[in-house]
């Protein structure tokens, strides 16, 4: 008989938990070992395939063919750093795949076999499946199953992937702080006073923080930050690495003459000693016969020295906390309680510190710190099965994720244009209008990337494709619509369309494309850091357009006015060959944006007047036809009306540029590259500049400016 429900599953780094809505509360469902909590640790041995506390009981004996920290791999290229840096802890190895991805070798009776990670994870999903099944009596199809909040898209999906391969049918990725709200909240569903909730989830191999309203029965997210490779195996990590120093300091003893065995076991020491250290103050790290003369190594290790060894990972913690409490526009006064997840969260210097933080506020610990994730899991999987019995506790709770970066397209010649923004609530839709560079333009290309940096080289290409068969017209007059849609499980799908053509083309974003964990943080980190040298960047590209249109112009006006030039006019000649190397040698060299945009001012009012002074000259000396429509109409006093007086009070030109040029080299760094070189060709999009004529992209596109946005939220 088959369960019509659904079961929810918190598939931990370290541990992992499952839950089921039963008889109008979550039962947490012990594994057959009697425990509650299952190690996501998967053995193979003589042909059979161990998982939780039956595989982990292998590790002390140095075994390759236990696997663990799947979570960690899962997702990720091999050439990750993360990935790099763990493998040197890892007794298993772990292999490139033909992707590019990650692979684990193991022995079997068959000979060598190559898993992939989600292979490992599903092993893990299957054994929970197995327990949900021997509880309930009957067999389970469906489950909803939890992640970090800081999982991209090609973790989600490799994790949806795992649970397809176990037999499971998956509702929903949930982030695990949300859950773990729900957990928190179930039970305040019905006060209806609006709290907002900072949920510390710090498990064993990764960390999250969300910061969450609940009001009634909606769990808001309104902000989430973390790092999805920070956990309490980090300070296992460094409790091994203190013991190993501690061996060679004592007895000489190098670690590369440790016996892999040997290494397994000290690492499940630290680990055991760590958890002492949550509720002593002392506590052993013991190994028997490792000394020369069989002597048992002994260490003993305090609180104090954990927290200082660990000073550096408990300070980016709270490094991350106030990250999110920044996004969510919150102070440490808005929060009205802090809820713990996760098992590392037991550790008395993480809690002493958020207490200080949070100015001595009580720290929540009424849910249970290694089931809150899955219990949240089952009460979401018991809304989302559709066909359980009714409960008031849960009919009307919804559930407001969000996106964890900023997701946009390339205009401009290499501006991000941002369309849905980070920490924006899903599942969203968003709609912005296009068009051409080009007249008679027939296909555009559609760049999406993602991430915080306000030009697209500096963030991440999630894909791209090209709108072709677009109706020819002038540049500006097609409109092209993109559509950006992220669903529950925040995953992207770009649509591109153009209405008078009827054409239409998706983009459905790869896995392979999305970025690691690590980079999601880092953008965030480098956009903060590089903000300054950002906006010049910006700047320059802005300034490079507006001078280029003047230029242009100028050039216009010089071609218009009859042989010999006046001596004031040639100076125009002179002055416009200096702008033009001035933008293609000098303008990469700035780093100042006040100077830089000072310095630009100054050639555009020059600029400016020589216009004037060649337009006048035209019309003086009858000057071909159309002088001014050639040259830009946009001077209001470009008519023939103008006085000899004022072209007597115009300013030298040849005099103000040369006491500029003079101003440059205070402004200029030695040994800078051009980033862009006149003729090349760019890509992207650009937004409409009046009389350019710089090369773009022949299928570029620009940005209409007009109030046509459309933003809306879907319905859950």
């Amino acid at each position: 008989m088959t369960y019509e429900g659904a079961i929810g599953i918190d598939l931990g780094t370290t541990y992992s938990c499952v839950g089921v809505w039963q008889n109008e509360r979550v039962e947490i469902i012990a594994n057959d070992q009697g425990n509650r909590t299952t190690p996501s640790y998967v053995a193979f041995v003589d042909g059979a395939v161990l998982v939780g506390d039956a595989a982990k009981n292998h590790v002390a004996r140095g075994s390759a063919n236990v696997i663990f920290d799947a979570k960690r791999l899962i997702g990720h290229k091999f050439e990750d750093p993360v990935v790099q840096s763990d493998m040197k802890h890892w007794p298993f190895k772990v292999q490139k795949s033909d992707k590019g991805g990650v692979r684990i070798e193991i022995e079997h009776t068959e000979g060598k076999m190559l898993l992939e990670p989600e292979q490992v994870s599903a092993c893990v999903l299957a054994y929970l499946k197995r327990c949900a099944e021997s509880y309930l009596g009957k067999q389970v199809t469906k489950a909803v199953v939890t992640v970090p909040a800081y999982f991209n898209d090609s973790q989600r999906q490799a994790t949806k992937d795992a649970g397809t391969i176990a037999g499971l049918e998956v509702l929903r990725i949930i982030n695990e702080p949300t859950a773990a709200a729900i957990a928190y909240g179930l039970d305040k569903a019905d006060e209806g006073k609006e709290r907002n909730v900072l949920v510390f989830d710090f498990g064993g191999g990764t960390f999250d923080v969300s910061v969450i309203s609940v009001s009634g029965g909606v769990f808001e997210v309104k902000a989430t930050n973390g790092d999805t490779h920070l956990g309490g195996e980090d300070v296992d990590t460094a409790l091994m690495d203190y013991a190993l120093a501690d061996m060679k300091s004592r007895y000489g003893l190098e670690k590369s003459s440790l016996s892999q065995k040997l290494l397994s076991k000290l690492r499940l020491r630290c680990e055991q000693v760590k958890r002492v250290l949550s509720h002593s103050t002392m506590g052993e790290i013991a190994l028997e016969g490792v000394l020369a003369d069989g002597e048992d190594y002994v260490l003993k290790v305090t609180r104090a020295k954990l927290e200082e060894l660990c000073s550096n990972i408990f300070a980016r913690c709270m490094g991350v906390v106030k990250k999110a409490l920044k996004d969510a526009n919150m102070k440490v006064e808005n929060i009205e309680d802090v809820v713990l997840v996760g098992g590392s969260s037991r550790i008395p210097a993480v809690q002493a510190q958020l207490k200080d933080l949070f100015k001595g506020k009580r720290l929540c610990c009424s849910v249970h710190a290694d089931e809150a994730v899955a219990y949240g899991a089952a009460v979401q999987a018991k809304i989302l099965a559709g066909n359980n019995e009714g409960s008031s506790k849960t009919d009307d709770i919804v559930l407001l994720d969000v996106v964890p970066l900023s997701i946009g397209v390339d205009v401009d010649e290499g501006k991000f244009d941002v369309i849905i923004r980070r920490n924006t609530t899903i599942p969203y839709l968003a709609t912005k209008e296009y068009s051409t560079v080009y007249n008679k333009q027939k296909e555009v290309e559609i760049q999406v990337y993602e991430g915080e940096r306000p030009l697209t080289r500096h963030n991440h290409k999630l894909g791209s494709f090209t709108l072709d068969g677009i109706t020819p017209a002038k540049r500006g007059e097609p409109t092209i619509t993109v559509t950006f849609s992220v669903d529950a499980d925040g995953i992207l799908t770009v649509t591109a369309a153009e209405e008078l053509a009827n054409v239409k083309k998706t983009l459905v974003v790869e896995n392979s494309d999305r970025l690691t964990d690590a980079e999601v943080q880092k953008m965030i980190e480098t956009a903060q850091k590089f903000a300054s040298s950002d906006a010049t960047a910006v700047a320059k590209v802005e300034i490079t357009e507006r001078l280029t249109g003047l230029f242009n112009r100028l050039d216009a006006a010089l071609a218009l006015v009859s042989q010999p030039y006046s001596d004031k006019l040639q100076q125009g000649v002179a002055f416009l060959q200096r702008g033009k190397e001035w933008l293609e040698k000098s303008i990469h060299t700035y780093t100042d944006i006040e100077a830089l945009e000072a310095k630009a001012a100054k050639i555009e009012g020059l600029a400016v007047k020589a216009l004037k002074v060649a337009r006048r000259e035209a019309r003086r000396r009858g000057g071909k036809k159309g002088a001014n429509d050639s040259a830009g109409s946009d001077d209001s006093n470009g008519e023939g009306s103008e006085s000899d007086e004022e072209d007597d009070d115009e300013t030298d030109v040849d005099e103000e540029e040369s006491e500029e040029e003079s101003e440059e080299g205070d402004n200029e760094e030695d040994g800078g590259k051009r980033r862009r070189r006149k003729g090349d060709k760019q890509s992207g999009a650009e937004h409409h500049s009046t009389g350019r004529k710089r090369r773009r992209d022949e299928n570029g596109m620009q940005s209409i400016e007009r109030d046509s946005d459309e933003d809306r939220l879907l319905a859950s």
